[in-house]
């Protein structure tokens, strides 16, 4: 279906100058400093327990706690993104400065997330594949379950699925083990990144950001719509360096044969689609500065951008499943449940791909 949206570039459009990027910093840096005041409140003590202790961790306010993290890292991105794109609008000195410090916070910040998401979203695709139950806490219930007529029977699994369901659940538990310990690493990170005086350098910076945004005696007066026409550029070219025709195909198996290898960088493959990630992300940031937050959802973008973040999630899934099958003296099931899952990973991988190349060729119509 066609869509239709204004050209930033349409010369009879409503110029956007620099008072614009000024009122959109000065509201992205309220939302941080908001956040940073929920989270200081709410502690975020128990960020770090484990998926089967979440229940009892929402009653002393981690999810209020999650909840600023995530806040404080969405502020951060969209400060640190505004800056970039329009960094020719910015003082120089104090924009470089800063915002590599919010990349880091970012960083930083989301490490814990999405090492319990990318947890999780294995021990459901092993239990998905296997017909097994693999989560740790939930097998040992099934074990200690009796048996018979009147007990919970677990399903027999299929002939196909014989020799994966013999290593799902030792694939699961290695699994937890590795990516709880680096989550609770990243927990006990963020927690001394918060409490640093590097943190507190930036949150004095973007307090100050929240009352005066340090723009170049020229920006009152400039158009902002090159800039962001400029970053939509950018992003059209890395798209169109994709390989968009190989999205098209269900199976890779170059990026299958690589992650399996032992060779534990990314693949090659992966490195273009995230840049493109990031790059829409800059262009989502900069429309959002040009309407100031009053534009309609682009439902093209934010498919692409889900497809995206679904190759993301995926690509790295299949990297943590390669990395625990490199673990030495490892059972052979327990490999092979390994090496299923990272091929099933990576066929999300290309499904996402797929997903990205139909969203992104709709046809668009600009609006006269």
């Amino acid at each position: 279906m066609a869509q239709r949206h204004l050209d930033p570039t349409d010369p009879t459009a409503e110029v956007v100058t620099g008072d614009a990027l000024a009122a959109y910093l000065r509201a992205q840096a309220t939302e941080f400093l908001r956040a940073l005041r929920l989270h200081r409140e709410t502690g975020g003590a128990n960020g770090g327990a484990s998926a089967r202790d979440r229940s009892s961790a929402r009653e002393s306010g981690a999810v209020e706690s999650v909840d600023a993290a995530r806040a404080l890292r969405r502020s951060a991105r969209r400060i640190s993104g505004s800056l970039h794109t329009f960094r020719p609008l910015l003082d120089s000195g104090w924009s470089e400065e800063i915002r590599p410090e919010l990349a880091w916070l970012s960083g930083t910040l989301g490490l814990e997330h999405a090492y319990e998401a990318r947890l999780e979203r294995l021990l459901l695709a092993l239990q998905r594949l296997s017909g097994v139950t693999v989560f740790p806490a939930q097998a040992v219930t099934a074990a200690a379950a009796p048996e018979g007529p009147g007990g919970p029977a677990a399903p027999d699994p299929t002939p196909e699925r014989g020799n994966l369901t013999v290593g799902a659940a030792k694939a699961g538990a290695l699994l937890e083990r590795q990516l709880t310990l680096a989550r609770t690493r990243a927990h006990s990170t963020a927690l001394q990144a918060l409490g640093s005086s590097r943190f507190h350098a930036v949150a004095d910076k973007v307090a100050v950001l929240a009352s005066e945004v340090p723009l170049t005696p020229t920006a009152p007066t400039t158009d902002l719509r090159p800039l962001a026409a400029a970053a939509e550029e950018r992003l059209t070219d890395a798209i169109t360096a994709l390989p968009l025709v190989v999205a098209g195909h269900p199976y890779n198996a170059e990026a299958l044969v690589h992650g399996l290898s032992p060779d534990p960088s990314p693949h090659p493959q992966d490195g273009p689609w995230h840049q493109v990630r990031l790059l829409l992300r800059l262009h989502r940031y900069a429309q959002e500065v040009l309407h100031a937050g009053n534009k309609p959802v682009d439902v093209r973008l934010l498919a692409a951008g889900q497809a995206l973040n679904r190759h993301r999630d995926a690509s790295e899934a299949a990297a943590a499943a390669a990395q625990a099958a490199r673990t030495p003296r490892i059972a052979p099931a327990t490999a092979y449940a390994l090496g299923v899952l990272h091929a099933d990973q990576r066929h999300e991988v290309e499904a996402a791909r797929f997903a990205f190349q139909q969203a992104w060729q709709k046809q668009i119509v600009s609006a006269p």
